[in-house]
């Protein structure tokens, strides 16, 4: 991998971090109810409002370098060199992935929390039906809709590439209104928010990427210190976009300038984990799900002592994050050693990758 993209690569891998990190909190803080130590309560509670505050700083970024290094294809590549790898690649892991996650979270609900009532869950994997479970993929109600959003965002950037200036103001525009009007599906509802980002990085990223790879000029800090401000009373009025392109800047800037002081390499664990993002993002959830459903009933059972108790809830979404990316690291080499691949590669570029 070249040098100077061992840094962006560097940034999906804190990206990816930060998602299993939120998935590990809500599958499990939001579900404790009973506390033996005096601090539990209020840590768990620190652990839920810290996740959602993260929320700017995770996706916006993520989606603008995913379409920021695939902007050639859009600009440049013809349709039928993109359709297996831009398309059909992804579309092949987002069908697999949302099966598996189905049945292994399914079963794992049946074995180690039957009591549970999942009718309500809006979410492809909780599904009682086949029925059930296509209309909550076609309707990007999945844990998987950052690989639902990949398909959806290359399809309609390269369709509208020549008139991207207007539909950039229309993007941002839709981004801040889905949060007043959403739609009845909470997938969809992030599929459109976080569009803009990625548009961002396919149509402009190669300015963009020059004015953050540049160091500013002293007189360019009020504006940005006044855009902050600005930034921040949004977000607390339910409007995150500016938040969010504000996190996109800052995330950029400082590990462009890192690269500068401690380069990166490509053992590094971040950029280890950055060229894994899509095996530890499809395998994740399953983990997450089963670890969840046992600890929950450890804490609300008082099965620890109430300094155990506080030593877990304290580091849990960091164990857990550990878990994880090494749980996705092994899946890959087993898929990459004894079957050609198969769990992240449709089998038509498999055959070709080997005749």
């Amino acid at each position: 991998m070249q040098q100077k993209t061992l840094w962006i690569n560097q940034i999906k891998g804190l990206c990816i971090c930060l998602v299993v990190v939120y998935h590990s909190v809500i599958t499990f803080y939001p579900h404790l109810f009973a506390f033996q130590h005096p601090w539990s309560e209020t840590l768990s509670k620190c652990w839920i409002y810290f996740n959602l505050y993260l929320a700017p700083f995770r996706m916006p970024v993520f989606f603008f370098i995913s379409g920021f290094l695939i902007r050639r294809y859009i600009a440049e590549v013809p349709w039928k060199n993109c359709v297996d790898k831009r398309i059909w690649h992804i579309f092949y892991v987002l069908a697999l992935w949302g099966v598996l996650q189905w049945l292994a979270l399914r079963q794992l609900n049946g074995w180690l929390a039957p009591e549970r009532d999942l009718s309500n869950a809006a979410n492809a994997a909780y599904a009682d039906s086949p029925g059930e479970f296509l209309y909550g993929m076609l309707t990007a109600s999945t844990s998987l809709w950052y690989l639902y959003a990949l398909v959806v965002y290359f399809i309609f950037c390269k369709l509208f590439v020549r008139a991207k200036a207007p539909l950039i103001v229309a993007l941002a525009l839709l981004s801040v209104a889905i949060n007043f009007l959403p739609l009845p599906w909470w997938g969809m509802n992030s599929v459109l928010r976080n569009v803009i980002y990625y548009a961002l990085g396919a149509w402009f990223g190669t300015a963009i990427m020059g004015w953050l790879t540049t160091t500013l000029p002293r007189r360019a800090l009020i504006p940005l210190l006044l855009f902050a401000l600005a930034a921040v009373a949004l977000y607390f009025k339910g409007i995150p976009l500016l938040m969010a392109l504000l996190s996109i800047f800052v995330i950029m800037k400082l590990f462009w300038r890192a690269s500068h002081y401690l380069p990166p390499g490509e053992n590094n664990w971040l950029n280890v984990v950055g060229s894994n993002t899509i095996a530890i993002y499809t395998t994740h959830r399953i983990l997450v799900e089963g670890a969840s459903l046992v600890l929950i009933k450890q804490v609300n059972g008082h099965a620890l002592t109430p300094t155990g108790e506080l030593l877990l809830l304290l580091c849990y979404p960091f164990l857990s994050l550990i878990l994880c990316t090494l749980f996705g690291l092994l899946v890959r080499q087993f898929s990459r050693r004894l079957s050609a691949d198969l769990l992240f590669s449709p089998p038509a570029k498999r055959a070709l990758a080997t005749s």
